[in-house]
């Protein structure tokens, strides 16, 4: 689960001149997006804020799981069928998805919506699972069964009952494409806030750049560090409410979907990419490979950072990083 602004607060600095920030809350893929731009009038603001709000829309109708005339439905109904022949734009981002699989070792995995629901976390879970529906939870999950041709543009869930969601990547795939339309329409500066994904370019008005403020969930009212943003997403995945404590030990809701076990250790992962999409996937990885494996994972990437916070409030960051304490 993506962290709200709970996590992530943001910080803008109005200033009198020829450019003002607009922002706009809105309702989009069943989320909460905060657009702000930053543009010469209202009436300027207003129109760029609508534009990307088309373009998260139509990213949802591509994606979307639940809309059954979606080419994400089509895929899922024909598991174990038949490939379906879908738009080169969501190839593109299956093949993307798929290749993140592969970089996280199987940590992410967009098959994970096959996954049996046999955990709770609103309170009720007063015992462990048994080992057989634990894995029986995750018999449809494997991104290596699905099946892509790249001359016909086809989609091929190998065994019935396979689907795929866009949980993981699906709100930071759409800040990204918003944030390329109002950069390709002239808007010099914004921030597309997909419920905590946050996607910047440009600068506030008074020539700063954004930043974002990172609290550490175990004191939710202390800031520890301000790190600046002129060209990048952040995202943090966070369970510091939604966890289950079975045998004295804490379970969070994210699911490692090669185990069906729940993760365990880690309280908050923030990770800075170049694009949300990829901050996105690989906040939930880090989260699930831990946090040696993770940080370690990091550290071999290029232009990505992270910010990893245990369950004892210990901060850990990737050895790039460059943050302003507090």
């Amino acid at each position: 689960m993506k962290n709200t602004l709970s996590y992530i607060l943001l910080f803008l600095s109005l200033s009198v001149s020829a450019q003002h920030t607009f922002t706009k809350t809105l309702k989009l893929m069943g989320s909460r997006f905060d657009i702000t731009v930053v543009a010469k009038d209202s009436v300027e603001g207003n129109s760029t804020i609508k534009l990307a709000a088309q373009e998260i829309s139509r990213i949802e109708t591509l994606i979307s799981s639940w809309q059954t005339t979606s080419e994400t439905s089509l895929i899922n109904v024909n598991a174990g069928k038949k490939p379906v022949q879908v738009s080169k734009e969501l190839f593109n981002l299956i093949e993307r998805a798929i290749r993140l699989s592969e970089l996280t070792d199987g940590a992410f995995d967009i098959s994970y919506a096959s996954m049996d629901k046999i955990w709770v976390f609103d309170g009720s879970m007063t015992q462990m699972p048994s080992a057989e529906a634990i894995q029986s939870s995750v018999a449809k999950v494997g991104f290596k069964n699905i099946i892509l041709d790249i001359e016909d543009n086809t989609v091929f869930l190998k065994k019935n009952g396979m689907k795929i969601g866009f949980g993981g990547i699906g709100k930071g795939y759409a800040a990204d494409k918003a944030k390329a339309l109002l950069m390709k329409k002239g808007v010099a500066a914004g921030i597309i806030n997909a419920s905590g994904d946050m996607n910047t370019w440009g600068k506030q008005p008074n020539g700063e750049a954004w930043k974002v403020a990172i609290t550490n969930p175990m004191d939710k009212n202390k800031v520890f560090a301000l790190l600046p943003i002129t060209q990048g997403a952040v995202v943090t995945s966070g369970d510091y409410e939604r966890f289950v404590n079975l045998d004295g030990k804490r379970y969070t809701h994210i699911i490692d979907p090669r185990t069906g076990f729940p993760s365990t250790g880690i309280i908050s992962v923030t990770v800075f990419a170049p694009k949300a999409e990829l901050a996105d996937a690989l906040a939930t990885s880090v989260f699930v490979m831990g946090k040696e494996v993770g940080l370690n994972r990091v550290n071999q990437m290029p232009h990505i950072e992270c910010i990893i916070i245990d369950d004892k409030g210990n901060i850990f960051t990737s050895k790039n990083i460059e943050i302003e304490k507090l």
